[in-house]
């Protein structure tokens, strides 16, 4: 069993003068969340799919999926507090699908150019390791500072990667870390990884994709519908 967990509950506050969540701009006649929805949704060795979403969008997201006919889509989970809340929401949520070594990939809905490869590359990754998280290589020199305005170390840019989403993990394990988490553990947790590895579970590395980025500012939203002109969308 493979079950994509899309997060959706996100405010976008970076995206001041939208007045909306990012994942749910319409653009090109389709909101952001859909393009990765209709991934999932051609994607083979997708069982099922669960979004994590405020309950004031549900009913918004419920017509688009009708719309563009996302057939695996098997119900929603309450946003949390913070994005690890609701990914253990969403883990929640499908527990009744989910066995011992079922494959869970979390998705953020503000990537639309998640590719089915990726998603391939999640699901082999899982099974081969305990999860999977692809990643591309820091292009420009990092700077280690404790207050900004000095260098306190050098880091070796060969062994930096900046992390993507999806990532992919064996339910069993991750559902009984955020079981034993404390509510303040999994509010100060930055990425879906992070939880596992402090908890010894092995992720596998792959290469990730640069057209793979998330819609976080007015700049990215303006690249994305840049690329679907090029796709001719």
């Amino acid at each position: 069993m493979n079950i994509a967990i899309i997060l959706a509950g996100g405010v976008g506050s970076r995206m001041k003068t939208i007045d909306r969540p990012k994942q749910y701009i319409e653009v090109k006649g389709r909101p952001i969340i859909n393009y990765c929805l209709r991934t999932f949704q051609r994607h083979k060795e997708v069982d099922e799919i669960y979004i994590v979403a405020d309950v004031s969008w549900q009913d918004y997201i419920t017509d688009w999926i009708k719309k563009d006919k996302i057939t695996k889509f098997c119900g929603f989970a309450p946003a949390g507090k913070s994005r690890q809340h609701s990914i253990y929401n969403g883990l929640i949520a499908c527990e009744q699908s989910a066995g011992e070594e079922a494959v869970v990939i979390i998705h953020d809905a503000a990537r639309p150019f998640v590719t089915e490869e990726i998603i391939d590359e999640c699901i082999a990754g899982a099974k081969e390791m305990d999860g999977a998280m692809p990643v591309i290589t820091v292009k420009d020199t990092v700077y280690c500072s404790k207050d900004g305005k000095s260098i306190a170390s050098l880091l070796e840019r060969s062994q930096l990667f900046a992390g993507q989403a999806p990532e992919s993990f064996r339910y069993g394990k991750y559902r009984r870390i955020h079981d034993a988490a404390t509510d303040e553990e999994l509010a100060n947790t930055r990425g879906s990884s992070e939880i596992a590895y402090k908890n010894g579970m092995e992720i596998r590395l792959f290469p990730g994709a640069e057209k793979n980025f998330k819609i976080t500012t007015m700049e990215d939203l303006t690249n994305f519908e840049a690329e679907l002109n090029k796709e001719g969308v």
